[in-house]
């Protein structure tokens, strides 16, 4: 009993702390060295409050150590191989779809919880391995979006797990001590069918609110990478932007927020690198375009919604443009990074 106790502690208290943005697996920031993505991954999972709660439901479930590290391990080995498989091949999976499939999780494992522990635990670990699975494409799908370097990949994504497992690790020991302590001060948390509902509701709550707030993106297909010979062109600078203002109040404008043109037309003097996007991006795209923006790495970047903007995305500094029919973050990534290599972007510094 006493396990159980403080697994439901467990339960309760990561509900208690749910972040209100962090919804399922996003992945903030970026770097381009292997430590920088093992903190990247760390960073990311104590964040994750979807995937914790799923660990603490198997927790919850199991009601003893012994058997709750074996069906986590399944789960860890489960995200690995997706994480790993999905980033490294190139795969491109609806990351809302994913979101709402991990939302589920939570149900199934409070329902399971309701009913009562298994009597054959042979069909709840293999579910076990299957959200597992899921759960990493949803972490794949993230990683892909803040941008990894062609060269060096593979050692990046393994990193990037490796900081997945550690934050898991130092997230559980965390909630296991503070379920000890609850149990203590809040009595009904002995009662375990509280915290199987607990997840049951953060789990349907947390999926009615993806697929309401997601709209047609909920169900929008798997999406190919575009062709950058197809669907990106280079040429000298056209477009112009109104003079007289000072630097941006931040780097990335959201669609919907007012875009400060004379403040792009005050820094693009200055050297940096103007990114603007149509306002309709389906949310993926979106997030690469922002990780794109508000990457530290990149350099002076500021980037906003363009309504009247036939392209999906632009990027165009003091002398050039590259223009893309498609969300390209590579061949923009790149045609920045050569401007930042000109001298004469030195000028604002």
């Amino acid at each position: 009993m006493r396990q159980g106790a403080i697994a439901a502690g467990v339960v309760t208290a990561t509900v208690l702390m749910l972040p209100g943005a962090a919804w399922a697996h996003g992945v903030g920031g970026s770097s381009e060295t292997v430590g920088g993505f093992v903190w990247l991954g760390t960073k990311h999972m104590l964040a994750g409050w979807d995937h914790l709660l799923f660990v603490g439901g198997v927790l919850l479930v199991a009601g003893g150590i012994r058997r709750a590290a074996k069906l986590i391990s399944l789960f860890a080995l489960g995200h690995s191989i997706t994480l790993f498989t999905a980033t490294v091949a190139d795969w491109h999976v609806n990351p809302v779809l994913v979101d709402i499939v991990v939302a589920l999780s939570l149900v199934f494992v409070g329902v399971v919880g309701l009913r009562g522990r298994p009597k054959n635990w042979t069909w709840f670990a293999a579910a076990v391995l299957a959200f597992g699975l899921v759960h990493g494409l949803g972490l794949a799908t993230r990683l892909q979006d803040v941008g990894l370097p062609s060269d060096g990949l593979i050692p990046r994504v393994l990193a990037f797990n490796l900081g997945v497992e550690v934050g898991q690790l130092i997230a559980a020991v965390a909630m296991l001590m503070i379920g000890d302590v609850l149990r203590h001060y809040l009595p009904r948390l002995r009662d375990v069918r509280l915290s199987h509902g607990a997840l049951i509701a953060a789990g349907v709550v947390a999926a009615a609110v993806l697929a309401i707030t997601s709209g047609p993106d909920a169900l929008r297909p798997v999406q190919a990478a575009a062709d950058p010979a197809s669907s990106c062109e280079v040429r000298n600078r056209t477009e112009t932007f109104p003079a007289g203002g000072g630097h941006p109040v931040k780097d990335f404008f959201e669609p919907g927020e007012v875009v400060p043109a004379t403040s792009f037309g005050h820094v693009i003097g200055d050297g940096y690198v103007i990114v603007t996007y149509r306002p309709d991006l389906p949310a993926e795209q979106l997030a690469q375009v922002r990780a794109l923006v508000t990457d530290s790495t990149a350099g002076r970047v500021v980037g906003g919604a363009a309504p009247d903007q036939a392209e999906a995305v632009k990027a165009v500094h003091a002398y050039r443009t590259i223009a893309c029919d498609a969300v390209d973050v590579d061949a923009v990534r790149g045609f920045t990074r050569e401007w930042f290599a000109d001298p004469r972007s030195k000028v604002g510094e």
